[in-house]
């Protein structure tokens, strides 16, 4: 069950931090109640997750995915465009969440 926690964590965040643009600095109602929502639902997540999985190897794969899917949301809803060295950095964050988590002993529980 932790990786479908995880998943939810991932997901309720990247749908909380997309949220945020159209919030306006919390001057929409709809979309700042979206944020909080997401962001407690997801810390909640998040939290379970973290009952068996290492938190390393957990907020790794969080904010990787996270991140991807984030930038996928911006450039979907927002119009926003990515340029080469932001794919790379983004490629790279990816390869070393991959890294850690295949490679490294540190994260594991």
């Amino acid at each position: 069950m932790q990786w479908v926690y995880l998943a939810i964590a991932i997901v309720t965040e990247t749908i909380a931090t997309s949220a945020m643009k159209a919030a306006e600095g919390f001057t929409r109602a709809i979309p700042s109640l979206v944020v909080v929502m997401g962001y407690g639902i997801s810390f909640y997540f998040f939290s379970q997750t973290l009952k068996t999985l290492p938190v390393g190897m957990a907020y790794a794969i969080w904010s990787g995915v996270g991140l991807v899917l984030v930038t996928l949301a911006g450039w979907i809803l927002y119009g926003q465009k990515l340029d080469a060295p932001a794919l790379i950095g983004i490629a790279l964050i990816g390869a070393g969440v991959v890294v850690m988590n295949v490679f490294s002993s540190t994260t594991q529980a």
